[in-house]
């Protein structure tokens, strides 16, 4: 039976990195703007946002659900209409469920994120996956992907742009005109694209985009976007027989309440910092050019081209083998530097983002590693 010290725990529940610096890659693209913090207490109450809503959610003027959806989004997406998701597996699962019947195959690249697989599990469909290079690289094969397509046949392609295990960013463009020349609808899953980088998914010859807000676009979460060419339309957001005003394959009505309300008051500034791509790349290729002069590995394809990377950590993965906290040494040392965002007990391999870090908090990350490797030495 719970006691009054449990209760009074879920009454004082705090994160303990506050003014850390942060290299998580789930959550550096998702800090909120101080606008975001504003709206996250003006709309804390429930479904605050659908106070005046006459029964559509992307219809609501009051926070202007309706402009961000129909005039915002569809700009900044490059797509001719969007809507509003729980996040980017939700909006790959409603087209999978749209746009295919169970037992067609839709052609997948080799690095996809495990939530592709289970999203097409659920809509009953088959995945097939266009092969990638050996270690350490790992890149998809962008021109194998015109074969898979002669040989399989399938109802649609999709890319993980960028992959969320090593950051590698494939040619999307060029999938995108095999997708043309095949007639096959084309799908990018760029929940760690949309809001880190610029994506136009007219530009990349695109059928569907999908996009993180908790990822990608400083919003609490769930809460991600989808975008669609127009002729998808009637397919994807066809309205319920039973209610008029309701999408079938959004339940109704997405994302409300805070998730909403943040990403709506990020995204001026989420709008305007994907013009400062080139500027994170260059720190992400500067920060692993330094972790390899440390002795680490990057895994994944160089030069590289997005914040998020993986690196092979040998010297940790020795420590933690003759240390008395295992695992958990490296995580209790950065801790204590003020650096958060390694999880306990990883040392053999760490994922990292450079995307919410300066050049000089990551200078102290790396001042941090190359320490604890001289402390344990």
């Amino acid at each position: 039976m719970a006691q009054q010290a449990d209760f009074d725990k879920l009454a004082n529940l705090e994160r303990p990195h506050k003014s850390m610096i942060n290299i998580m890659p789930l959550q550096t693209g998702s800090i909120l703007t101080d606008a975001a913090r504003r709206a996250l207490v003006e709309f804390g109450d429930g479904y605050s946002v659908c106070d005046f809503c006459q029964g559509r959610l992307t219809g609501i003027a009051n926070p202007p659900v309706n402009k961000f959806v129909g005039e915002m989004l569809p700009e900044f997406l490059g797509c001719d209409e969007a809507t509003l998701t729980y996040g980017a597996r939700d909006g790959i699962f409603m087209v999978f469920h749209a746009m295919a019947k169970p037992g067609d195959v839709v052609v997948v690249d080799a690095n996809r994120h495990y939530s592709t697989a289970v999203a097409a599990e659920r809509a009953g469909l088959e995945v097939v996956a266009v092969p990638r290079s050996d270690y350490p690289e790992y890149v998809v094969d962008v021109e194998a992907y015109a074969a898979v397509v002669k040989e399989r046949k399938p109802a649609l392609i999709m890319v993980t742009y960028p992959d969320g295990k090593y950051g590698n960013v494939p040619d999307a463009a060029r999938i995108g005109e095999i997708a043309m020349e095949a007639g096959v609808p084309f799908l990018i899953n760029g929940a760690y694209a949309v809001g880190r980088m610029p994506v136009k998914m007219d530009a990349l010859h695109a059928d569907f985009l999908v996009g993180s807000g908790h990822k990608s676009m400083a919003s609490a979460g769930p809460s991600g976007v989808l975008g669609m060419k127009a002729k998808w339309h009637d397919v994807v957001l066809r309205p319920s027989v039973e209610s008029k005003k309701k999408e079938v394959e959004c339940l109704g009505c997405t994302v409300r309440g805070v998730p909403l309300a943040t990403l709506m008051a990020s995204f001026p500034e989420v709008r305007e910092r994907v013009n400062r791509w080139d500027e994170q790349v260059t720190k992400a290729q500067w920060f692993a050019t330094s972790m390899e002069e440390l002795g680490f590995s990057l895994i994944g394809e160089k030069p590289h081209k997005h914040d998020l990377m993986d690196f092979e950590t040998p010297a940790f993965y020795e420590i933690s083998q003759r240390v008395r906290e295992r695992g958990y040494f490296l995580y209790k040392e950065l801790k204590e530097r003020g650096i958060w965002g390694i999880q306990p007990g990883q040392t053999k391999a760490l994922k990292v983002s450079t995307f919410a870090a300066s050049q000089e908090e990551l200078g102290k990350v790396l001042t941090a590693f190359k320490e604890i490797i001289d402390k344990y030495r």
